[in-house]
């Protein structure tokens, strides 16, 4: 492996704290060479209406908006990986998140009835020339407050990555699920409000491993066939309300939305304590081969599916990422969000879209 590229969200959005995260230990992410992150800026402009951070590597372009202009402040803080710069969370709120990554683009925006965005992301991607490519996207969408989606975003993906050292190909299932229970555990033992959806996808030796534990949704494009990886969470599904009901809990709906204990409109995710015994981290999970007519891969959270459907989306980002020189991944993405929001959305929304051509084998 000669190098490898990591984007870790350690942001006021994408930050739970300023606790130095445990190396990774994988036989497939070996030390990397380099770490960039989406607050490793340097040169900033500011302007009266709003600070405009823009960042750039070889493999890595952020730029980050905010609402009024404030003295940045930026530590840079050692990984051990190497190192990431964190803005303090004291700092004015963004509205906007732009990320190009290698292989992958998200774009993030604070929903208008949001006092602070809630969604998070999380990306690694191993770019070592001799050897097969392996990565780990997320998307997480919190509720109740932004720290279960913090931590989730921070220790997932080593979550996930760890199990997967442990065990063979076979297990690649089993490792997941164990990634998602171990977060929630290590989460709840922090006695913070709140929880997070999530999906992520795992690629390994040329198969993608989908899993999801919310209302966050995987869609791929398939030779321009929008296909879904994941399905829901959500108390209205019908296995999902005869599960929590089977527990002792109950489903009602509430202004047209259907509850758990009349709280809560998703039925798994990370966190959530006190409704733990009905809202479980346990992922369902997908995995398929990744073949030439797999194009693409949107992770999104429901303030996007809310309004578009899964054909629209891949209808609109093929024009930018399929068959063309010049490929726009990163404006295919906040065209989709900016959908969403024309179309009525005030939830916090992110979308990211992954590349599959990279990894097929």
């Amino acid at each position: 492996m000669t190098c490898a590229a990591i984007a870790i969200t350690n942001s006021p959005i994408f930050s739970p704290s300023q606790q130095t995260p445990k190396p990774l230990i994988s036989p497939f992410f070996g030390k990397p060479s380099s770490i960039q992150s989406p607050l490793t800026c340097y040169n900033r402009n500011l302007r009266e209406d709003e600070v405009s951070t823009v960042c750039s590597t070889s493999s890595l372009s952020v730029i980050l908006k905010r609402k009024r202009p404030a003295k940045i402040s930026i530590p840079i803080v050692s990984l051990g990986l190497g190192h990431v710069s964190q803005t303090p969370r004291d700092e004015s709120r963004l509205d906007e998140v732009e990320v190009e990554g290698e292989g992958y683009s998200v774009y993030c925006k604070r929903g208008k009835k949001r006092g602070d965005m809630e969604d998070r992301y999380s990306a690694i991607v191993d770019n070592a020339k001799n050897n097969s490519k392996q990565a780990f996207f997320g998307v997480f969408d919190g509720h109740g407050g932004a720290k279960a989606a913090d931590f989730a975003a921070k220790n997932l993906g080593r979550n996930i990555i760890n199990e997967v050292a442990l065990r063979s190909e076979e297990g690649l299932e089993e490792a997941v699920r164990e990634g998602y229970l171990t977060t929630d555990a290590e989460f709840l033992k922090l006695n913070a409000n709140g929880g997070s959806c999530c999906v992520t996808a795992l690629v390994q030796n040329g198969e993608l491993i989908v899993s999801n534990a919310g209302d966050c949704r995987a869609v791929m494009s398939r030779g321009g066939v929008a296909e879904a990886l994941t399905v829901d969470h959500r108390p209205s599904r019908q296995d999902e309300m005869e599960r929590i009901q089977r527990l002792g809990g109950y489903v009602d709906c509430c202004r047209s939305v259907w509850r758990i204990q009349g709280s809560l409109a998703v039925s798994r995710g990370i966190g959530d304590s006190r409704l733990k015994r009905w809202v479980v981290a346990e992922p369902e999970t997908k995995i398929l081969t990744i073949e030439p007519e797999c194009e693409f891969v949107i992770l999104a959270s429901d303030g996007l599916w809310e309004k578009v459907t899964n054909q629209e989306a891949v209808d609109l980002l093929r024009p930018f990422c399929v068959g063309v020189d010049n490929r726009q991944p990163l404006t295919a993405c906040k065209k989709l969000v900016d959908l969403a929001v024309t179309r009525g959305s005030a939830d916090d929304i992110t979308a990211m879209v992954i590349q599959l051509g990279q990894f097929v084998q």
